[in-house]
């Protein structure tokens, strides 16, 4: 009979049912019959029933305490969870889920303030709170570009390959030989997205100036100067430099000269800054190119002469327009006279040419012409005929040059009289041989001035004479 009794309470607490010791257990949570149940269960000697009914009584005490206070369900259900998330599921102390409750299960919130917060009811944070601005997220779904009114528009300059590079940069660098200016050549290569190729600019910059003029050597010398620390940096004129040691075997092609010249470059940026000092020491016993060699020793030589790095910035001569007038005067006489000594007409037009001042070839013709009326004898006169028609017909030496250096020892025959009597007389046998020889026009022969015959005493006016 016992049994059976035991037996319904057990099944009655299993339906919700609460019976009068449940209220005497809930008033008095540690009673006796629970120390001795703990003592049983530590012993083991638990039965089935015990165990089933140990849970119930457990079950019944927590939806208690969840009804008699709100509050204190949400403490109760935090430390519950707490211990008995890795707990045992037959354990005393099981997970109890908590019903109408809204607290995130993840322990972790979306990290903004609760509305009725520290500010109080409707408010959103405390007093003085202030929130960093949110990005928007471009990945959202709801992302709209145009309503956000912060957009830019930047023109993005595809990166030139290699084949652009060269049809682009060749036409900068010829003009930049044109007007010198480094400043204009610097806004253009901001305008190109060069990329990775950037050292090659320099690279085809020196391969040109290898193929032109000592002004145009001079000139790109400059640039790298220049370029360096602003758009190009010593690593990027390094490594053109490197390339252009590679390629010196094709250069020399259409440049004999160009290990010298090469050297002369790489001394010469060296001694500007352009290059590392170091650039030179980690070549020694590491290059099996002849003209390569070549090029760092001759770089070497004129780095290591005494005074050196200060010379080098003449290290290409001072180029054509550049020059002092006085030095190029001074150049044009030697020149002649060097002429008059050899009688080699290709060696005068190669001098000529290293001058490079076209614009001031008339000074030649007017010092030429000096040279003729100051010397004696009629071989200056026939050999400086024979110069002038060389550079007439090879173009050297044009119309209005020819015209301009004649009309300036014209002007001045009367000052030069002075120092040679017979100017006048050899001016116009001069002018003759010239237009025979087709130096001249005929227009430029009869503008030549004549000295007038001197009267005798006995010759009065009209050429009458006296009685």
């Amino acid at each position: 009979m016992a049994t059976e009794v035991e037996t319904w309470t057990t099944v009655q607490k299993h339906d919700g049912v609460l019976s009068f010791d449940d209220d005497v257990d809930m008033d008095h949570p540690y009673c006796d019959e629970d120390e001795a149940a703990l003592e049983a269960e530590v012993n083991g000697n638990w039965t089935p029933q015990e165990k089933a009914l140990h849970e119930a009584r457990l079950k019944a005490k927590a939806k208690r305490r969840v009804r008699k206070s709100s509050s204190r369900s949400e403490s109760l259900s935090e430390s519950l969870s707490g211990e008995l998330a890795d707990g045992d599921s037959h354990s005393p102390k099981g997970k109890v889920p908590v019903p109408n409750d809204r607290k995130s299960r993840t322990g972790k919130g979306r990290g903004l303030p609760k509305k009725g917060g520290a500010g109080g009811k409707g408010v959103w944070g405390a007093a003085g709170m202030v929130y960093e601005v949110e990005e928007p997220d471009v990945k959202d779904p709801n992302y709209d570009e145009i309503a956000q009114g912060d957009t830019v528009y930047a023109t993005v300059v595809p990166e030139l390959d290699e084949r652009e590079l060269e049809k682009t940069v060749n036409p900068i660098v010829q003009e930049y030989f044109e007007h010198g200016d480094t400043k204009e050549v610097q806004m253009l290569l901001r305008e190109l997205n060069l990329g990775h190729h950037k050292y090659e600019f320099s690279s085809l910059a020196v391969s040109l100036s290898l193929e032109g003029k000592a002004s145009h050597r001079e000139l790109t010398s400059r640039l790298l100067r220049d370029l360096v620390g602003k758009e190009l940096s010593e690593s990027d004129m390094a490594r053109a430099f490197d390339k252009i040691l590679k390629e010196l075997p094709d250069l020399m092609l259409d440049t004999p000269e160009a290990p010298q010249m090469l050297g002369q470059f790489i001394a010469r940026a060296i001694a500007d800054h352009a290059l590392p000092m170091a650039f030179l020491d980690r070549y020694k016993g590491k290059v099996d190119c002849d003209h390569a060699r070549a090029a760092l020793d001759r770089a070497a030589v004129l780095l290591s002469m005494k005074r050196e790095m200060v010379r080098l910035d003449n290290v290409w001569g001072v180029g054509g327009g550049l020059r002092p007038v006085k030095h190029l005067v001074k150049e044009m006489n030697l020149l002649l006279k060097e002429y008059l000594v050899s009688g080699e007409v290709k060696e005068a037009e190669r001098c000529l040419r290293d001058l490079e001042v076209p614009h001031f070839h008339h000074e030649l013709v007017y010092e030429a012409v000096v040279m003729v009326l100051e010397s004696k004898g009629d071989t200056a006169v026939k050999m400086m005929c024979k110069l002038l028609q060389a550079f007439w017909k090879i173009g050297l030496v044009t119309v209005d040059q020819m015209n301009r250096g004649f009309q300036r020892v014209y002007d001045e025959l009367p000052e030069i009289n002075l120092d040679v009597p017979h100017a006048h007389s050899i001016m116009e046998s001069f002018t003759d041989l010239c237009y025979q020889e087709s130096v001249i026009t005929k227009q430029l022969r009869d503008s030549c001035p004549s000295r007038g015959r001197k009267r005798f005493v006995s010759e009065g006016d009209g050429g009458l004479i006296k009685n």
